[in-house]
């Protein structure tokens, strides 16, 4: 059986690739289309540039990725807390102290996504495409995407759960129908 910690690690984890699959697909919107596309399985190129690179950092910025990236470094600290408060409330005190302690450590975990992130985006986009999906995120609908995540993505990861409960009940049904009718009852 998972911890609820682990539960809560997996839906930030789920929530951190939602942002990043939605902000690629807010991306193509403002890209033009490529000469050669990058194929599933094939080498990605390195950037081409420091300016590359650069552009796709901005991009992951303007797109808010970065905001999702460094809100995990909180949330972790709040979940360890409230898991220690009430198995250890005696440790309060000496734990907020360590934790405060630690954060500016862990918060360059969130610094190091962002450059991972910004590596990814520049080996699949070309410079100028980047300098495009950022001009989509300055302006007034880009900002309004930007602003709208949070709430997007809440209701969709709660809409997904439901999703997903009913997509597993349905078919489990539909294999135990189709496996008694060659006469096997699971």
């Amino acid at each position: 059986m998972r911890t609820s910690f682990e539960r809560y690690a997996r839906r930030v984890a789920f929530g951190c690739a939602l942002v990043a699959s939605l902000t690629a697909g807010a991306s193509a919107i403002a890209q033009q289309p490529s000469a050669e596309p990058t194929t599933a399985g094939a080498a990605m190129p390195e950037p081409a540039s420091p300016s590359h690179l650069a552009a796709a950092r901005v991009l992951v910025v303007a797109s808010g990725m970065s905001r999702s990236f460094s809100v995990v470094i909180p949330q972790f600290m709040d979940q360890i807390g409230s898991s220690l408060a009430q198995t250890r409330p005696e440790l309060i005190r000496d734990l907020n102290d360590v934790l405060a302690q630690l954060k500016p450590e862990f918060d360059k975990f969130a610094d190091e996504m962002d450059d991972i992130a910004a590596q990814i985006f520049a080996k699949q986009l070309s410079e100028a495409d980047l300098k495009a999906a950022v001009a989509f995120f300055d302006s007034p609908a880009g900002r309004q995407y930007v602003a709208t995540q949070p709430a997007v993505l809440t209701d969709i990861v709660t809409a997904m759960q439901g999703w997903q409960g009913k997509v597993s009940t349905d078919m489990m049904t539909r294999v135990r129908e189709e496996m008694k009718k060659r006469g096997h009852d699971i």
